[in-house]
């Protein structure tokens, strides 16, 4: 049995666009396209989450129980975000949808940098580099993205809305 190395912000990226294609058959070469990672570090990637728990023996289905529970109580722990310099990007957190229509957000807004951005905020580092360029692509792969960055950085009442709002989303994923 390989070792477990600790979970890196990949992981939880690919996780989410497992949930995200719903109950299509993928491949890791999807993943692997679609996410802008290479096909070997997919590999890695679902190795630790079935050591982690996180994914079936088979490596096609999200314990979405685990992963949800991971989520919502270890996520802010391992991978903290910090608010940055002001930039142009694309909205996250409580910023975007589907957070912005609970919260009044005031001049905070908060942005992964991007030339591609519509809004100017702080910048929150997202879990993967690619993020910026992908997640126009896929609705839900981004409104998962956005709760999770509420949770990462938000205060009690953003994460408690956050945590709704996953639960809407992963009540029909399996």
């Amino acid at each position: 049995m390989k070792k477990h190395n600790g979970m890196r912000p990949q992981d939880i990226v690919v996780l989410l666009k497992i949930i995200a294609l719903r109950h299509y058959d993928w491949y890791n070469s999807d993943l692997s396209r679609s996410l802008m990672i290479s096909s070997s570090e997919v590999s890695e990637v679902l190795n630790r989450c079935k050591i982690a728990g996180l994914i079936d023996s088979k490596k096609r289905k999200v314990n979405i129980n685990s992963f949800k529970e991971f989520l919502i109580y270890g996520l802010k722990y391992v991978f903290p975000a910090e608010p940055g310099a002001i930039v142009k990007g694309i909205p996250t957190a409580h910023s975007a949808s589907p957070i912005k229509e609970h919260i009044s957000s005031g001049s905070d807004v908060y942005v992964w940098s991007s030339a591609k951005g519509t809004r100017r905020g702080q910048a929150i580092e997202p879990l993967f580099k690619s993020i910026p360029q992908i997640v126009q692509e896929d609705k839900l792969f981004y409104e998962l993205l956005v709760i999770v960055d509420t949770i990462r950085i938000g205060k009690v009442r953003e994460i408690n809305i956050a945590k709704e709002e996953l639960e809407k989303r992963l009540k029909h994923a399996w």
